[in-house]
């Protein structure tokens, strides 16, 4: 079910699967709950973003575990990076291409996937010797048909499509060969979150790993 392997820049093995749930965690006390849904529901890799005050916590609380494969998203900074590897993070997501950040993970050898919208900034992203970006938002930007369409030209390069992507159009980008991974909010909703519902983090956390299967 988990075959997709990419490779760390220090050489590491880095299992993903071809779900990753992103994360906007406002309390840095509900990281361990979150984790033992996540990983109850069959996922392999969290994306923790940075997006509030709790995010670098949660990256440490949840670094520990071995049944789950922790990274930060929404860095903006090289500053943002380090002090996400130092709290534990194994891979870094931009929202954009960002030659700081990007640097600053391959100096420290962590996996970074920096945001590509356009055919200019993946061509930047293969300038400085990466094959992975994120798609970013995915839906807005013209959704798998864009994606099909930028492989075309671009064939080593592998994407993980987030922003805007649900359960019932899912399974349109995983069926494209060029699609790594898929970002999915809607497993851990806000609302969810706030209301500590982990029982439906899990049941939503398996419902992706099937279709993803």
């Amino acid at each position: 079910m988990f075959t997709l392997v990419t490779e760390v820049q220090n050489n590491e093995q880095l299992a993903i699967g071809r779900v990753v749930p992103v994360v906007v965690l406002e309390d840095a006390r509900h990281a361990d709950a979150l984790g033992d849904a996540l990983a109850k529901g069959g996922l392999k890799a969290a994306e923790i973003t940075l997006r509030t005050a709790a995010g670098l916590d949660a990256i440490e609380a949840l670094a520990g575990r071995d049944d789950l494969i922790v990274g930060a998203g929404t860095v903006l900074t090289a500053q943002q990076a380090e002090r996400a590897i130092a709290a534990g993070a194994r891979f870094v997501v931009t929202p954009g291409f960002a030659p700081a950040v990007v640097a600053a993970c391959q100096d420290a050898g962590v996996l970074v996937v920096p945001g590509a919208a356009t055919a200019t900034e993946i061509q930047m992203a293969l300038d400085a010797g990466l094959d992975i970006v994120k798609f970013f938002p995915a839906e807005q930007l013209g959704g798998a048909a864009m994606i099909k369409a930028l492989a075309a030209p671009f064939r080593g390069v592998r994407f993980i499509p987030t922003g805007g992507i649900t359960p019932a159009v899912m399974p349109d980008y995983l069926a494209l060969p060029a699609v790594l991974a898929v970002g999915a909010s809607w497993i851990v909703a806000p609302d969810l979150l706030a209301a500590q519902r982990w029982d439906e983090v899990t049941a939503r956390a398996a419902a992706a790993v099937e279709v993803a299967a």
